[in-house]
């Protein structure tokens, strides 16, 4: 067996918390255990990167090298199973060659192997550089594109909506934390591991909302109607999918998303094993388009009783109706939100501001500016907590920069404006 080493230690992109979820860590360079690989895994993924069996001992093991140049000068001893006394000693081999191998997809495996994790990938044509490099731009709206897809997919993974404005927007971007994204060679492609622990929904519900948004857009093209978007709703296609969609095609000849399910945790439930990639052309924008807007336009507001503490509050004089920061702690998935309130409310508002309680307030959140703004507030009350709460709640409002504007109002320092409350 040969290999060509690099001299530099392979290393994830970003830290992963492995260990949590008990799997083997891949970290500092160092490479999986050998005694927790599946030789079957191995095999399952040297096969999807594109890696090539040639010979071996039939029914012991099989011979791999890798695409491309490199195809000569790495190869693979990999045991088809653990029946056998050398196997061991052949993925250990086997692993440290792929650790040293200078083949981009040999990386891709050992984060594979040492977190398992669905792999979601694009590609974009787009026209490659001097030397198969890319602009910064080009990189960029790639890496962008990706990460607002699995925003969308994380955010369905939620609640199904047309449009999610702020809401879920916390808990989506918790649930992108331990995902790893590999290189983009020439800004062309990219590749996202979800581990199958944590983000395996994420990954359904994403493979799902593509398929349904691809064929919503081939109804709009051969009909006419818009339809199918509305029934795609259900599926995870959203404003925020469709937007993600016409940013990575924007600027290219065409886009493939596709999403290849973790060998060691097996197919979901409803999902094809071999899907094929789904794609996106130039021709396909102004029906996601007309479909963002449409969804946009559509959700409707949402009857709430939200609890919150005040952290901003504005009034255009001493007297009257007045604006209202809220962060929200219990009653609705957004961060702030906004509500304008008749003088008592607003009075009852600033009292409770002063002492650290909470307040409590029914009312209409909008879709209009993201749910961000709750209109029709009415039977707003202070919420007593008992006195550590209470404590904590104060501290924290006291300490928030936005607490400056509270007494800037009450000196008259700040006129009718009520500013933009938006996140």
């Amino acid at each position: 067996m040969t290999h060509r080493p690099t001299g530099e230690p392979l290393r994830a992109v970003r830290p992963h918390p492995a260990h949590t979820a008990g799997d083997s860590a891949w970290d500092d360079g160092r490479t999986p255990e050998s005694g927790a690989v599946d030789p079957a895994v191995l095999t399952a993924l040297l096969h999807r990167h594109g890696w090539r069996r040639r010979g071996g001992a039939p029914g012991r093991y099989g011979r791999w090298t890798p695409p491309g140049p490199a195809a000569g000068a790495t190869s693979l001893l990999v045991p088809v199973s653990r029946a056998f006394p050398d196997s061991d000693d052949l993925l250990g081999e086997a692993l440290l060659a792929l650790s040293r191998s200078g083949t981009p997809t040999a990386r891709e495996i050992l984060v594979s192997l040492a977190v398992p994790s669905d792999e979601i990938r694009w590609g974009r044509d787009v026209p490659a550089g001097p030397g198969g490099t890319a602009s910064w731009t080009v990189e960029e709206q790639l890496r962008s594109a990706a990460r607002r897809m699995l925003l969308a997919g994380a955010l369905a993974t939620r609640a199904r909506a047309g449009y999610y404005g702020a809401r879920h927007r916390r808990a989506a971007a918790e649930a992108l934390e331990n995902v790893l994204v590999g290189p983009a060679p020439g800004g062309r492609r990219l590749t996202a591991f979800v581990p199958v622990a944590t983000g395996r929904p994420l990954a359904v519900r994403l493979h799902h909302a593509l398929y349904a948004a691809r064929e919503a857009v081939d109804y709009r093209r051969a009909t006419g109607g818009m339809e199918a978007f509305d029934t795609a709703v259900a599926a995870g296609v959203s404003h925020e999918l469709t937007e993600a969609l016409v940013a990575l095609v924007r600027g290219t000849e065409g886009a493939r998303i596709a999403v290849d399910w973790a060998p060691a945790a097996g197919v979901p439930e409803g999902c094809a094993a071999l899907a094929e990639p789904v794609e996106f052309s130039p021709g396909d924008l102004p029906a996601l388009r007309e479909a963002a807007a449409r969804y946009l336009h559509a959700e409707p507001s949402v009857p709430v009783r939200i609890t919150g503490t005040v952290v901003r509050m504005r009034r255009p004089g001493p007297r009257g109706a007045g604006t209202v920061r809220l962060r929200v702690l219990a009653g609705a998935e957004v961060p702030h939100v906004r509500v304008t309130l008749d003088e008592e409310a607003y009075r009852i508002a600033g009292h409770a501001h002063l002492v650290g309680l909470p307040v409590r307030v029914l009312g209409r959140l909008e879709s209009r500016g993201g749910f961000r703004r709750l209109t029709g507030a009415c039977e707003i009350a202070p919420v007593q907590v008992d006195d550590a709460e209470r404590d904590r709640l104060l501290k924290a409002v006291q300490e928030h920069v936005e607490v400056a504007a509270f007494f800037e109002e009450t000196c008259g320092g700040e006129g009718g404006d009520d500013g933009d409350c938006g996140d």
